[in-house]
């Protein structure tokens, strides 16, 4: 089997660029002209056996036989034809109608609802209003996202992951969508393996499980032993007719929200159609996904204390990842942490150290969709060097982004005001990662960190109380929804998938209920955004005229390591503090008093 090798794989990682399928398929249509023209020759000419260039001409009636049987299967083939161009022409008006239909009827709800709000005094009554509204339409949008599958069911995870910026009644709809994904047969997963690789499972695998042990919105994971070495691994598979819809189901997306914003402006939600379009064709090529897998691996083997599993990558093609099998448990198995006696605390933790390394660590790749479908933790048989008894597995690397260095100093800047409660520097460095203006500060604020504006401006340490996030969820209801949605149709792309990689691991932290609430997690945070600035100032100074002995570079290079060193030592200090309440027993979570950096 000719496979992409890891070598080729690795060097995918570097940005690639897109052809229309038209484009891509002439050269295979002109190879195929080339070797019918080839063939022909041969036969013809005498090339090839004398067998077949000296045949004694066809009698009239064996001849008229064959032209007749020729001219029947070319009729049966282009009825054939035909009729999947007709089925597909039927599938497609269904697959568009459906969307047409609900985006109609919903828009025709919202605008009988707001005017009927709008006539009424009562403000429970109006929020009653609004909310059955959301609720319904939700309801009547889930409907059509199941039916026609594939990449709808992948916008609608995304969207019920977004917290911030949807109602609940949304949200809480569609959190059906995380675990219930189509599951494509096996007859169709056998043609797929066939037609992409050209040879049958049975060549490559000795056993391969007739049903997914895991399936998604785009792709299903099978069991599987190698033949040649009776290796187990895991085979993720594309699911066979997502990428004939996938054209189609991109154009009714953006449709739905060029429309929506048609009829309301102040909601404009194209910046997700937008971002779909730029992440689809990523998330659909598996060799890319290799590619980041390997290059992820790759970064974190130079931080061994960080017990970090990404599944080793065998060969790849489009539409098929061969990897290994590694298997684990969620993270929010509470019953399977505290049996095994894997501390919750240290799993948050890791989950932080991980992930700010993605996002501050020089050149590191950022996985752009950790859901908790995504993750996995089981307990190691050897305790890594950092002292954790458990390893945390990452899988689907199809969506990576690289955040430029500019962007990630000002990051880094922007949190260490956050955690210090200094307003001005946020307000300085919040226009420089995403141009936000002094108006719209207080909604980002509260958009990056998932707080309140008043905790944030206070201390973002303690926990979230249920009547904060009342108090958010009210206030998305009454009016500073649509000022959100626009303000994030403003800021770099990137950012964007910062908030979602943010808002994602939160969920997951808090769903730890770990001892020690968010304060450990925004320490860990710190300490890479004071390495991230440490190394800026050290860049700054080896660029100075003389070496970094010179004196007055060696003093500059002396202030800035003991500034860094500042740091460090209180949030060690403050992290021991915290170690020793959960040792003693004591619950930190309502400890909400602010660490000055």
């Amino acid at each position: 089997m000719k496979c992409l090798s890891v070598n080729s794989i690795g060097r995918l990682a570097a940005n690639r660029s897109w052809t229309c399928s038209n484009c891509r398929t002439q050269p295979l249509l002109a190879h195929v002209k080339i070797t019918h023209r080839s063939l022909a020759r041969r036969y013809a000419t005498g090339t090839g056996s004398s067998h077949y260039s000296k045949r004694p001409p066809r009698p009239p009636r064996a001849r008229a036989t064959v032209l007749t049987a020729a001219a029947t299967a070319a009729t049966g083939a282009g009825v054939l034809a035909f009729t999947d161009d007709i089925r597909y022409g039927y599938d497609a008006t269904e697959r568009a109608g459906r969307v047409a239909a609900a985006l109609a009827v919903c828009i025709n709800d919202y605008r009988t609802a707001l005017n009927k709000r709008d006539n009424s005094t009562d403000p429970e009554e109006q929020d009653v209003i609004l909310k059955t509204c959301h609720k319904r339409c939700a309801e009547r949008t889930l409907g059509v996202l199941e039916k026609n599958g594939g990449i709808f069911i992948k916008l609608g995870q995304h969207l019920s992951a977004m917290t911030y910026l949807l109602p609940r009644e949304w949200t809480d709809t569609f959190i059906p969508l995380q675990d219930k994904c189509p599951v494509s047969s096996f007859e169709s997963i056998e043609n797929m393996f066939r037609s992409d690789t050209g040879e049958e499972l049975k060549d490559y695998f000795s056993e391969f499980s007739e049903q997914p042990i895991g399936a998604a919105s785009l792709a299903q994971v099978h069991l599987a032993t190698v033949k040649e070495n009776g290796r187990k691994v895991a085979v993720k598979v594309q699911h066979p007719g997502l990428a004939q819809w996938a054209p189609l189901d991109l154009a009714l997306t953006k449709f739905t929200f060029s429309t929506l914003k048609r009829f309301f402006p102040e909601y404009d939600l194209e910046w997700l159609s937008s971002e779909m379009e730029v992440s689809l064709p990523q998330e659909l090529d598996f060799q890319l996904e290799a590619a980041n897998a390997i290059r992820t691996q790759q970064h974190f083997a130079q931080i061994p204390e960080l017990p970090l599993v990404i599944p080793e990558v065998l060969w790849a093609k489009k539409r098929i990842l061969v990897m290994a099998n590694e298997s684990g448990h969620r993270l929010d198995d509470l019953e399977y942490l505290d049996s095994n006696h894997i501390d919750r605390d240290e799993v948050s933790a890791t989950l932080a150290r991980i992930f700010n390394e993605m996002i501050f660590g020089k050149n590191a790749p950022l996985h752009c969709d950790p859901h908790g479908g995504n993750l996995a933790i089981r307990k190691s048989s050897r305790r890594r060097p950092g002292g954790a008894n458990f390893e945390i597995i990452i899988y689907d690397h199809g969506l990576y982004r690289d955040i430029p260095e500019s962007l990630q100093r000002s990051y880094a800047k922007m949190w260490l005001a956050v955690i210090n409660g200094d307003i001005p520097a946020m307000k300085q460095y919040a226009h420089e990662v995403a141009g936000i203006t002094d108006a719209q500060f207080p909604l980002f604020a509260s958009a990056i960190t998932g707080r309140d504006y008043t905790v944030v401006s206070s201390s973002i340490l303690k926990s979230r109380s249920e009547e904060e996030k009342k108090t958010m969820g009210d206030a998305l209801q009454e009016g500073l929804l649509s000022d959100l949605v626009t303000m994030l149709g403003q800021v770099p792309r990137v950012i964007l998938l910062i908030l979602k990689t943010n808002d994602l691991t939160r969920s997951l932290d808090e769903n730890l209920h770990t001892r020690q609430g968010p304060m450990r997690s925004f320490m860990i945070l710190a300490r890479y955004c004071a390495r991230t600035v440490f190394r800026e100032q050290v860049e700054e100074i080896s660029q100075r005229p003389g070496s970094l002995l010179w004196p007055g570079n060696a003093l500059r290079l002396l202030a800035a390591w003991m500034g860094y060193l500042r740091v460090e030592l209180k949030l060690e200090a403050f992290e021991l503090w915290l170690s020793v309440k959960r040792t003693i027993g004591m619950n930190t979570v309502h400890y909400g008093s602010a660490v000055s950096l």
